[in-house]
């Protein structure tokens, strides 16, 4: 029922205003770097770099990007829940998959020699 409410929020007058001056705010940072091409490149990065720094904070106050904050956090705790493989499963996985992709290059090779001579025959075509 909450997931419903956030979800009827995030659609909000203000949430779009907050990602609109974010997207506006990338936009202008960008544009700054271009637009300050006389002047040395620390400033012209400076002025990406701000740009992109308020983008930042303007989507992350929006509901929106609380949401994805929140996302990437609860990500982060899911990661630490997946059992990664030791060294030897993967090497032993690596060279399954290898092996697999040779004996289906070699069955593929055998088709289309097959198929090729097939075709010959039947066209009466080559040599």
């Amino acid at each position: 029922m909450s997931e419903q409410v956030q979800q009827q929020g995030s659609g909000s007058g203000a949430d779009k205003a907050l990602q609109t001056v974010a997207v506006l705010l990338v936009i202008a940072g960008i544009a700054a770097y271009y637009v300050l091409a006389a002047q040395p490149g620390w400033i012209r990065w400076l002025g990406l770099i701000v740009g992109l720094v308020l983008a930042a904070a303007a989507f992350g106050i929006s509901p929106t990007g609380r949401g994805f904050w929140r996302f990437v956090l609860d990500s982060r705790i899911e990661l630490r829940k997946v059992v990664w493989p030791v060294r030897q499963e993967t090497l032993t996985m690596t060279a399954v998959v290898f092996g697999f992709l040779g004996v289906a290059g070699l069955f593929f090779w055998v088709l289309d020699l097959f198929l090729a001579w097939a075709t010959k025959l039947l066209t009466g075509q080559g040599s």
